[in-house]
């Protein structure tokens, strides 16, 4: 299956145990969404990140749990971002946490990207359920 819908995001500074040295700047936060369409649930996590002296090259981990509903099934699910930047360049990797999924979402595998358009954040959703 694949979905598409909005999601709002609300990113907040957490006090980060790295003092990056050489240039490095890192940063923690906390992240809290809100998903809707096929999709209508809320999230909470964490990020990691780090930003180069180089203008454009970057870097960020993150973990969050979604809860609420994926095509009328109710439960919650993990997902793990790996997020590169060089020179602008953008590599984004969005995935469920193998066996995360509980409730109705048990067994639940997939895919997100994220994308923002004229300020809007949106997701496309590729999934799998047994």
């Amino acid at each position: 299956m694949k979905i598409e819908g909005k999601f709002s995001v609300t990113l907040n500074p957490i006090e980060s145990a790295i003092n990056g040295t050489d240039g490095m700047t890192f940063r923690r936060m906390s992240i809290e969404k809100e998903f809707s369409g096929p999709l209508e649930a809320t999230s909470n996590g964490e990020m990691l990140s780090v930003m180069t002296p180089t203008k454009g090259s970057a870097g960020y981990v993150a973990i969050e749990q979604v809860v609420g509903s994926l095509d009328g099934k109710q439960g919650s699910f993990v997902l793990q971002h790996y997020g590169v930047m060089e020179l602008g360049a953008e590599k984004l990797t969005l995935e469920v946490i193998p066996d995360s999924g509980v409730g109705q979402l048990a067994g639940l595998s997939g895919q997100m990207n994220i994308y923002i358009e004229d300020g809007n954040h949106f997701y496309e959703f590729e999934y799998q359920l047994p």
